[in-house]
């Protein structure tokens, strides 16, 4: 199997969602919601591809990586559906949708790497999420220029759409993995002796999600910024975990990934501190580089271990118990900050998620992650 097609997936799912991360300002004034509702809707995503992800856990060991094309037409689809929402009952139902496709889009292509890794004996997992991470900084710049331009929400989003087809088009020649399985343990469930990395990983998502999708609005609504501006704290934010997470494929030889993770964590730590307290728009940015730098080394780390943990007729379950837990951190992550920011302040939400990077620097030495084959 060549890693062309997967990795170029990554770079697709980071397309959509750093372009959408930069769009959340023109997407609440269109609907017309608050900041709390905004967070509300935001958790429809969770709702939809949470289970997603664990049905295609299952598929991925029953038909193989050969349904990646597939998942990425309908990431393809649902794209362009916030960009025609008009009504909160609009954005509702297309967040559902693209909560669909992002958790079988996401299980897939991790499955897909965490495939490649052991079957050539090297780790590519670093390197295909900064992909992911380079996706989201050119998401977000180029929607900054094109809404700082006038362009509408379904003007920006449609191209997008098309690059995604494109990643499809460049997984249908790939060597299909494909291992049928006999075994009646089909139900929807966990791996337990992953759920702790799992919950980790979701720690570590809930610091993503929150900086990712609100930072643009953090420095527009705070700061004053316009929204040319604004669009750099997603993009310093994506330029930083890019940056950290290829810088992670040298560090993890090196470090391991216990005093990897810890220290990782400790960095978002102090980029959050210093977001929370910005009063001027570098500063913050600052910030978001810093916190994005910290916290891009996280999930990586933690989907590789729970890939090299299970046998091969099980990685896709394996894979989307952390994707699963994980990401219910990464999608919980806006409507907390969002219910924060209503209840405190947009501010101190920041400040919240800083906490959360705290306790990840505690608990990473009690995930045993060296222990990991």
């Amino acid at each position: 199997m060549r890693r062309r097609g997967p990795l170029a997936a990554f770079v697709a799912l980071g397309l959509l969602w750093g372009t959408w991360a930069a769009l959340v300002p023109a997407v609440q004034d269109a609907v017309g919601v608050s900041k709390g509702e905004l967070g509300l809707l935001l958790l429809l995503v969770a709702v939809a591809s949470l289970p997603t992800m664990l049905l295609t856990g299952r598929e991925v060991d029953h038909r193989g990586t050969r349904i990646l094309p597939f998942a990425i037409v309908g990431l393809a689809v649902a794209a362009v559906l916030p960009g025609l929402a008009d009504s909160p009952g609009a954005l509702a139902a297309a967040l559902l949708v693209l909560g669909v496709a992002t958790g079988a889009t996401d299980v897939t292509m991790n499955s897909a790497v965490a495939e490649l890794e052991a079957r050539r004996s090297t780790r590519l997992m670093q390197l295909a999420h900064a992909l992911f991470s380079a996706g989201v900084l050119v998401g977000a710049v180029a929607c900054g220029i094109a809404r700082q331009a006038g362009a509408s929400r379904l003007q920006i989003l449609a191209p997008v759409a098309l690059a995604i087809l494109v990643a499809a088009a460049l997984n249908l020649r790939q060597e299909q993995i494909e291992r049928p399985r006999t075994s009646s343990r089909g139900g929807l469930r966990l791996e337990s002796a992953l759920i702790p990395i799992g919950i980790a990983c979701g720690a570590a998502f809930v610091i993503e999600g929150g900086m990712e999708n609100w930072g643009a609005l953090f420095v527009e609504r705070e700061l004053d910024a316009s929204p040319a501006v604004s669009a750099l704290a997603p993009a310093a934010h994506g330029l930083s975990m890019m940056l950290g997470r290829l810088s992670g494929q040298w560090l993890e030889r090196r470090l391991g990934d216990t005093r990897l993770l810890a220290s990782a964590a400790a960095v978002a730590l102090i980029g959050l501190v210093v977001v929370s307290l910005a009063q001027v728009v570098p500063l913050a940015i600052l910030g978001f580089f810093i916190g994005g730098a910290g916290i891009s080394i996280a999930a990586p780390a933690l989907f590789g271990a729970g890939g090299r943990q299970a046998s091969p007729d099980e990685r896709g379950r394996a894979l989307a118990t952390v994707t699963t837990i994980g990401y219910l951190g990464f999608l919980v992550g806006p409507p907390l900050v969002g219910g924060a920011a209503e209840a405190v302040g947009l501010r101190a939400a920041f400040a919240v998620l800083a906490l959360v990077a705290a306790a990840l620097v505690v608990a990473t030495p009690r995930l045993g992650l060296e222990g990991k084959p």
